[in-house]
């Protein structure tokens, strides 16, 4: 009875206490909704674009995502192979999307695994032939016992179409393609009559304008992760450790129903911040340092990637304000160089000039007009993201509405940096005279990112609710640890505010 009653006070006094907790300045809105209609229109039209780049006489063969081991028995969580989810929106493994162009007719035909008890007692429910047709909006679905002697007519020397079109590696530099389309290589290889195409070329092509469908999509991604983001920023100064203020941003990914990261986040304090694809997240938090934080979410097959560079005591040094300033210039500069008919290398060059004129000017390089700013600045400007982080599309192409993509300029001053240079006269020169420099502003690393699309007026930036000037990064690491309790709590204790209407 006295436990009970102990219980019932403590319980009282915890509730008594976060309801005095104010709520966070920003949570993510929620996520969109489509009706079946909606999916099926969508799904329709891309099928069709695909469909209308084919030849004549020809077939598409797309085979589902293939398990990955992460140890012994265990698989890693299955994600459907982009494209053939592109076209059908269906998740699960074993299945098989078939396109026929025949004398200017189109027909699509989804091959779906028998469904097995035995098999749905451990491992869940799959997909009944109408639950295939409602999800794709495809109207022949078949029992994919049929696969193997349908496959068996395109090897075979009497095939009908001239042409298959497969997913296939480019080439035998192709390291991603030769890890993701093993089977559909093997099955090219064994075509007699009919000849193998590429089917890559068609969907890198039309994923890079995405539809008002598939922007809704990678918004909400790109709001889970400023949330996220964000409760990092919120409780930075209390974690000890970089893997706790991992924890407080992926919580807010899980609890707001990402799929997953869209990669592994990088949260990297003070010299971790230096390198670029920091993953461990195992050092010490400290306050006077830059807590460099590099991750999004995932929704839908949809990923966002953000980046932010903030002080862990909410103050920005003279060194750190310095470095910061010239990246966030160079960032604005390549941003207005976008709209549609301008290029991505016009960009880049935008934010290089910057850079260059930055670090010449803090003495951390000698010549403005050589590469030697690529000591400090050794990545490209961004990349396309949508259902890759780094998504399909042509870098050559003059920007056009609808296509999205990073803008994301940084400058590392490594502390070993200076230790690689090569033993000549003209490198040891140098390092004599950006030394002074080097002091002051080593182990100092500084990355801005932000999703942008392009738009028939120009750009908009899909992020822009996280702050990126260092006064509102400094407001907001000063206001917002009084709002945000630190370590996750259940979603029926904290109730998060919604973003304003603004």
């Amino acid at each position: 009875m006295k436990t009970t009653f102990l219980f019932l006070i403590l319980s009282l006094f915890c509730f008594s206490a976060l309801a005095q907790v104010p709520t966070m300045p920003i949570a993510t809105p929620p996520a969109p909704a489509f009706s079946d209609s909606e999916r099926h229109t969508e799904l329709a039209a891309r099928r069709a674009r695909v469909a209308a780049k084919m030849s004549d006489n020809s077939v598409l063969v797309m085979f589902s995502a293939e398990p990955k081991l992460y140890t012994g028995d265990v698989d890693y969580v299955f994600r459907q192979e982009n494209d053939l989810f592109y076209l059908t929106e269906l998740k699960e493994q074993n299945i098989s999307l078939v396109i026929e162009k025949k004398d200017g007719k189109v027909s699509e035909t989804v091959f779906l695994p028998k469904r097995d008890p035995r098999f749905e007692t451990w491992n869940g429910k799959r997909y009944s032939i109408e639950d295939a047709k409602r999800i794709s909006g495809i109207a022949n679905v078949v029992d994919s016992s049929g696969l193997d002697a349908y496959l068996n007519s395109l090897s075979s020397d009497s095939a009908a179409f001239q042409s298959v079109y497969l997913l296939l590696p480019e080439g035998e530099n192709d390291m991603e393609g030769q890890r993701e389309y093993r089977r559909e290589a093997k099955f090219a290889a064994g075509l007699k009559k009919a000849k193998p195409a590429n089917a890559r070329p068609i969907f890198d092509d039309l994923r890079q304008i995405k539809s008002a469908y598939e922007l809704k999509l990678l918004q909400h991604a790109i709001d889970i992760s400023i949330e996220g983001h964000m409760r990092a920023w919120a409780t930075v100064g209390r974690a000890s450790w970089e893997y706790e203020v991992q924890a407080e941003l992926e919580y807010v990914f899980k609890r707001r129903n990402a799929d997953y990261w869209g990669y592994p986040s990088i949260v990297g304090c003070g010299p971790n911040a230096t390198t670029l694809h920091y993953e461990e997240s195992q050092s010490p938090v400290k306050a006077g340092q830059l807590m460099l934080i590099d991750a999004a979410a995932e929704y839908s097959h949809y990923s966002a990637d953000i980046t932010r560079t903030f002080p862990v005591n909410g103050k920005f040094s003279k060194e750190q304000a310095e470095i910061y300033q010239i990246v966030y210039d160079a960032q604005e500069a390549a941003a207005k160089t976008v709209k549609p008919g301008s290029t991505f290398a016009e960009a880049s060059a935008a934010a290089d000039r910057v850079i260059k004129d930055g670090l010449f000017k803090l003495g951390l390089i000698t010549d403005a007009n050589s590469p030697q700013y690529r000591l400090w600045y050794m990545h490209g400007l961004g990349h396309w993201i949508g259902m890759n982080v780094h998504d399909v599309g042509s870098y050559t192409k003059p920007l056009a509405p609808g296509m999205v993509f990073t803008i994301e300029p940084g400058i590392y001053i490594r502390a070993d940096a200076l230790d690689y240079l090569p033993n000549t006269p003209e490198a040891q020169a140098f390092k004599a005279k950006v030394m002074p420099a080097f002091e002051k502003y080593k182990n100092i690393g500084v990355r801005i990112e932000d999703d942008v699309l392009v738009t028939p007026d120009g750009i908009k930036w899909l992020s822009a609710p996280l702050p990126r000037k260092m006064d509102e990064i400094e407001k907001f690491m000063q206001a917002a640890p009084k709002k945000v309790p630190f370590g996750a709590l259940s979603p029926s204790l904290f109730p998060y505010a919604r973003r304003s209407a603004e």
